[in-house]
């Protein structure tokens, strides 16, 4: 990831429903991220086109682009950056990640805050393990041998 330990990851964060735009902003900010809002999909597209996120978090019915189109917009341009798609209508049209391209699919219910928050921790902290070099693992053993 991009963030360093001075500057909190971004994420943007686009839903037609401006309460719940604003209650899920409050959420996330308190948890330290710098978040950024739009309440379309185009709007959301534009900003994404105009700046790095870490995560995008994106409910999928709106209007003028649902979040599985702006999903496929993001890929196109950025695949790499993670994206959670947020629904009220997960389980009765089966949304998941395979189907959505989203790296995560959270339903809009009671444990939906919970879920959020869980969801943009392992998708920021989701980092390629590199084993260290051979002359770093004996260099390592010899030292604890010591």
């Amino acid at each position: 990831m991009r963030f360093s330990p001075s500057e909190p990851p971004s994420i943007l964060l686009i839903d037609d429903n401006r309460d719940g735009l604003l209650v899920r902003r409050a959420l996330l900010e308190e948890q330290g991220y710098r978040v950024q809002i739009a309440t379309n999909g185009e709007e959301g597209l534009e900003i994404f086109n105009g700046a790095p996120f870490d995560v995008v978090v994106t409910d999928y019915r709106m209007p003028l682009m649902t979040g599985i189109e702006l999903i496929r917009h993001i890929r196109a341009q950025k695949r790499a950056t993670p994206v959670v798609l947020l629904s009220g209508v997960v389980e009765p049209l089966g949304l998941t990640e395979e189907n959505t391209g989203a790296n995560a699919v959270i339903a809009k219910n009671n444990t939906e805050a919970v879920n959020l928050i869980r969801s943009v921790r392992r998708l920021l902290n989701r980092m390629p393990v590199r084993k260290p070099a051979m002359s770093q693992r004996r260099a390592v053993a010899r030292a604890r041998a010591l």
